[in-house]
């Protein structure tokens, strides 16, 4: 049985391993440790926030390993998860079909979004388990025109207890993410190593293949090779991989900003309640309930206690202009992204106010982004293929890093649907 690589255990990687497990004999390569839910008391720590001791984001990571957070050029916050499950572990379990950049392309998945509703289930009939607060939420925004819609959730409504910490792990697995593609995976005989981080490809130029994958395992340097290799280590981590590998990107990196518009509220609850809900499409952005711990723990202007916030997200889809390298990460806001954050402030503002918040009381939250992706963006050229001429005959890639365009939305369904074309694609070129 010929032999395949994976790198990166999250929604693209843990896909592409189930589907080529069989095929393939699969070995996932995951940089970060198996994930373990953020274990602190919320309510408890927010007490250390007076001391001044939680001086910079980036803190977080000593108290949740899995939650990696780093500084763009502008100074926004870009959080992404090293662990078995990679971000799908820290997201809001929110599943939207949004491939309308890939169909532009003439790339339809119409089949691997069938294939996914019929193994991974969605719920949709999720209002019985709001809160007052949340519904009223709701009707502000339907009495505005805003055209709420309940959110899509990758969440088993039974065996959720509501505790509104989906960001920080799901500890009753209720949430759906990709560690149940990985186990099944192993089970098939995949073999699954952890604390293993790619660092490069070895390529052969005479035959134009990935010879050799390198990484750094418990504190050696290890290789590793097979007949296929398939880059999903996330939009962040896989352009830092080809780029050492002496494979060029391009410069469209986009990282789905979001930023939040919160306000004080008595007994608001949403630290207890489902995220995003419901969301609103506007032009350039959505809006949705949420909130916002790494504002809460670390932005001076949420010192109040969790209950007693009201925010609301809004979730950019930026302009593609932007690298990620190994030491750092290039990104600026265009005036056009900007432009449309301060309609989505705008925007958030008369619905608060419609809840009866004065426009005095209200505060921002920290600019930060996690749906990084674009930098080896696919084009009309490569709809079949997949495959970008640049890459070695045996290298496909199965994250973001694909996508062309921003979508301001949750990417794991659509990550999803790609990563199992891709192991079909591959799959037949490899065979």
């Amino acid at each position: 049985m010929k032999k395949a690589i994976v790198v990166g255990s999250g929604a693209g990687g843990a896909m592409v391993a189930k589907e080529l497990q069989g095929r393939f004999q699969v070995t996932i390569l995951e940089a970060g440790d198996e994930f373990q839910p953020f274990g602190f008391s919320v309510d408890k720590l927010a007490g250390f926030r007076k001391t001044g001791l939680f001086l910079d984001e980036r803190m977080i990571s000593v108290l949740f390993p899995a939650m990696r957070v780093q500084k763009a050029t502008s100074d926004m916050i870009l959080v992404h998860g090293r662990c078995t499950g990679g971000t799908t572990t820290l997201a809001t379990g929110s599943a939207l079909r949004y491939d309308k950049g890939l169909r532009k392309l003439g790339i339809r998945l119409d089949e691997e979004f069938e294939e996914l509703s019929q193994e991974i289930p969605l719920s949709t009939d999720h209002e019985q388990y709001w809160s007052s607060q949340t519904k009223a939420l709701f009707d502000a925004c339907a009495q505005l025109g805003f055209k709420p819609m309940p959110t899509a959730k990758l969440v088993d409504f039974e065996r959720c207890v509501h505790c509104g910490r989906c960001v920080l792990g799901c500890r009753t697995g209720a949430k759906w993410d990709s560690r149940s593609l990985l186990k099944e995976s192993i089970e098939k005989g995949a073999v699954l190593k952890t604390n293993c981080k790619v660092t490069k490809l070895g390529i052969d130029h005479s035959d134009n293949t990935v010879h050799a994958v390198y990484a750094k395992e418990g504190g050696k340097q290890t290789t590793y090779c097979a007949d296929l290799v398939v880059l999903a280590a996330g939009g962040l981590g896989t352009p830092v991989i080809l780029d050492k590998s002496g494979i060029a990107c391009e410069v469209t990196l986009f990282v789905d900003p979001v930023l939040c518009v919160a306000a004080p509220y008595p007994e608001a609850g949403q630290d207890r309640h489902i995220p995003m809900p419901f969301i609103m499409q506007r032009d350039g952005y959505m809006l949705s309930p949420y909130m916002d711990y790494l504002s809460f723990f670390f932005n001076k202007s949420w010192r109040l206690p969790s209950k007693d916030i009201l925010s609301i997200m809004i979730k950019l889809s930026d302009s593609g202009f932007g690298a990620s390298y190994a030491r750092k990460v290039e990104k600026e806001l265009t005036l056009t992204d900007r432009e449309r954050l301060e309609a989505g402030v705008s925007d958030c503002k008369m619905i608060l106010g419609k809840m009866g918040v004065a426009e005095g009381d209200m505060f921002l939250g920290t600019l930060n982004a996690g749906h990084p992706g674009g930098m080896l963006p696919l084009t009309s050229e490569e709809q079949t293929s997949f495959h970008n001429r640049r890459l070695p005959e045996n290298l496909y890639i199965a994250d973001a890093t694909l996508l062309p365009e921003s979508m301001g939305n949750p990417p794991i369904w659509t990550i999803l649907a790609l990563a199992k074309h891709i192991a079909k694609v591959c799959t037949a070129a490899i065979a």
